[in-house]
């Protein structure tokens, strides 16, 4: 039930994310949430934000699916951000009406056994509760960005019982969603043009990704809500990159 408000009836997700500053504080785009995100949240299947942005910026009558970042991170003041913590307790998740819990995971990491560790007992209390957990391959400065590693990191997620996984789009990335049994939705990651990042999310969908959760790529557009209502028309409309930026550009 909580996984049918993210995924539409085509299977397909569009995420906005503006949970970036439980690291990275205010971050470009990110200044003012509780005026930027209420103009966009029409556009975005599934909000992910953390609990603190959820109470104070998002109307209560929003009606959007909620994936709320559940791991707290050390900041990008420290050079090593493995070492994070379960930061949100279920019952929580549970009183915000969240959809889904997002749990960050560092395979490869010196961190890594304790955030999959974080994952497992994430995943035990939501299938106690029903809450889908969302596996989020993180990546370090100095972890692979490899159709390799992006393989096994959300094939390990996946096996560790995470409901679906957000993970970095990569070359040969059929190969990474053919290997992992649960769904795959694609992060924005740092802004680029508003038609590679079109193009990007065009060729995860064809490739087998169900869904993409953007950010920066949307927050630091030059047109915020048109950028993302013409990642809604790649999306969920099969629209090409080249279609969609021309509707960018007339919105």
């Amino acid at each position: 039930s909580r996984l049918s408000h993210i995924f539409g009836d085509d299977g397909h997700t569009v995420m906005l994310a503006f949970d970036h500053g439980y690291i990275m504080g205010p971050t470009a785009g990110l200044e003012r949430l509780d005026l930027v995100i209420p103009q966009l949240m029409e556009y975005a299947d599934c909000l992910m934000a953390t609990r603190g942005a959820l109470r104070t910026c998002i109307p209560p009558n929003h009606h959007k699916a909620i994936c709320l970042r559940s791991t707290t991170d050390t900041s990008v003041l420290k050079e090593d951000l493995s070492h994070g913590v379960l930061g949100v307790d279920i019952e929580d998740a549970l009183r915000l009406n969240a959809s889904a819990m997002a749990i960050q995971c560092f395979v490869g990491a010196d961190g890594e056994l304790g955030s999959l560790e974080n994952l497992s007992r994430a995943v035990d209390a939501g299938e106690r509760y029903g809450m889908p957990i969302l596996g989020v391959t993180a990546v370090g400065k100095e972890m692979e960005r490899t159709t390799r590693y992006f393989g096994l990191a959300s094939r390990l997620l996946a096996e560790l019982g995470a409901h679906f996984i957000k993970t970095y789009y990569c070359e040969n990335f059929e190969q990474v969603t053919a290997g992992c049994p649960v769904p795959i939705v694609i992060a924005g990651g740092k802004k680029i043009p508003e038609l590679d990042a079109l193009k990007m999310a065009y060729r995860a969908i064809n490739e087998g990704a169900a869904g993409v959760d953007m950010g920066r790529n949307v927050l630091q557009a030059e047109k915020p809500k048109a950028m993302l209502q013409a990642i809604r028309m790649v999306v969920h409309e099969g629209l090409t990159p080249e279609k969609a930026y021309a509707a960018y550009e007339k919105l």
